[in-house]
């Protein structure tokens, strides 16, 4: 297929071959593989200041999209790659192949540094989603920041750089630039810019920005980072955001209120635990959803609000595709037992959503985030059960609303009235705003640009 890249796309390309180390924020459906893999094609076999580069990646995306995309487009033609995945020897025999492009899952790295036993000797890096690398504290991080001296170039792709807050920063941006920028201890890095929020005497919960440090945290990256958005650069269908409300019978909700209170409840023979606090909001959210794992694993039923709200919604669609995203297994058990779906877990039933033959689907945010196109399936969403993550919302409601897409999208959230579920959508709010301030601080200015 002949390249006809956007004026965004070539200003990406450049700035990534102007700069050595490259943070680039792209959200949904601009392109972010072609883009970097043009700028691969110029540092590799027209320049040749590159020799061999490591493109990290998603599972699925790392088998399928990357090289696809290499295959797809004509001006690509003579780059080759190597799909390292697989068991321990074909990820060997792929890594031992001449190549300009290697390619891995992001679960291999610590391997492919500390157990392989071969040489780390990529002078280039591509980091797709760098949000992955945000945890200081994980395998893939320390094993990459181990080898960074020595590579000549990294780019770091994403299009969620702080769905959690700004604090997710310093690891995103370390393992890029080695802590130049914003230091080389998370420590100092909290403590210059962050002060305690929630706290229990000396235990602190979580920290909020100090005043001002936003900015300057947006300042001291600005000259490797550039950002786009997809509603500034490409024709993107309406999105309609809904909230359909549903409320507990008094009962429901004395048992939900009793859980909360007390972090144990006995329902009709069913003990129900909570450990600690990520346990308990994790029996909240379930219950808000209508059942809960007891402490013996079985599924203790508490409501079916939730399913009632899916079905108007359902009917109301009268024969229009509706996909449906869940959280727990028990969420999903329940919504097929109530209702003709279909689970989208294969490339087939993937490809016959695509051809309109599946009326109701329903998907799970974590297998189904990155690197998936449903858009010619459907357009109407449906979350029954919510997530905590901001990278996973996001990154699902893009399977539908994204390029391509000729119809209207719409998202429904179905929101238990007086449970949880209020505060994860509050929450997926405020974090989508921060995450908005730090685009719109290094977005890219084509105007500005030397075209």
């Amino acid at each position: 297929m002949r390249y006809e890249p956007h004026e965004y796309q070539d200003y990406a390309t450049r700035f990534i071959l102007e700069h050595p180390i490259a943070a680039v924020l792209l959200e949904m459906g601009l392109g972010k593989s072609v883009i970097t893999l043009t700028a691969i094609f110029d540092l590799t076999l027209d320049s040749f200041e590159i020799r061999r580069v490591l493109v990290i990646a998603p599972l699925r995306v790392a088998r399928d999209t990357w090289p696809a995309e290499i295959e797809k487009w004509d001006h690509l033609k003579g780059l080759t790659c190597s799909v390292a995945i697989g068991s321990e020897a074909q990820r060997k025999a792929a890594l031992l192949k001449r190549a300009q492009v290697y390619i891995i899952n992001r679960e291999n790295v610590d391997w492919l540094v500390n157990k392989s036993g071969l040489p780390f000797d990529f002078d280039m890096v591509v980091i797709d989603e760098l949000s992955s690398f945000k945890d200081n504290g994980s395998k893939r991080f320390k094993a990459l920041r181990k080898v960074r001296p020595g590579v000549r170039r990294i780019v770091g792709l994403t299009g969620t750089p702080s769905a959690n807050g700004l604090m997710d920063l310093w690891a995103e941006i370390g393992v890029l630039d080695m802590g130049q920028r914003l230091g080389r201890y998370i420590t100092h890095f909290r403590n210059n810019y962050f002060m305690p929020d929630k706290r229990n005497q000396q235990m602190v919960f979580s920290y909020k920005p100090r005043p001002g440090a936003e900015e300057t945290i947006y300042r001291l990256i600005s000259d490797i980072t550039i950002s786009m958005k997809n509603t500034d650069y490409l024709k993107l269908p309406e999105l309609v955001m809904n909230e359909i409300p549903v409320w507990l019978a008094d009962k429901e909700q004395k048992v939900y209120d009793t859980m909360k209170r007390d972090l144990v409840l006995s329902l009709e023979g069913w003990e129900i635990d909570a450990l600690n606090a990520a346990s308990l909001s994790n029996k909240l959210l379930q219950m808000a959803n209508g059942a809960v794992y007891a402490d013996d694993g079985s599924v203790a039923k508490i409501h079916d609000r939730k399913l009632d709200a899916l079905e108007d919604i359902i009917e109301a669609a009268n024969g229009k595709p509706v996909l449906v995203a869940y959280w727990f297994k028990h969420d999903l058990e329940r919504i097929l037992n109530r209702f003709p779906a279909e689970k989208l877990d294969s490339a087939d039933s993937i490809k016959r959503w695509n051809d309109g033959e599946i009326p109701l689907a329903v998907i799970h945010p974590a297998s189904t985030g990155h690197g998936l196109n449903l858009q010619a399936g459907g357009s109407t969403l449906v979350w029954f059960g919510l997530t905590w993550s901001l990278e996973l919302y996001q990154q699902t409601n893009a399977r539908l609303w994204r390029q391509g897409q000729k119809d209207t999208v719409v998202i429904h959230h179905i929101i238990t009235k007086g449970t949880i579920d209020e505060d994860v959508m509050l929450a997926l709010k405020r974090k989508d705003k921060t995450q908005t301030a730090l685009i719109d601080a290094v977005k890219a200015n084509l105007k500005e640009a030397v075209i």
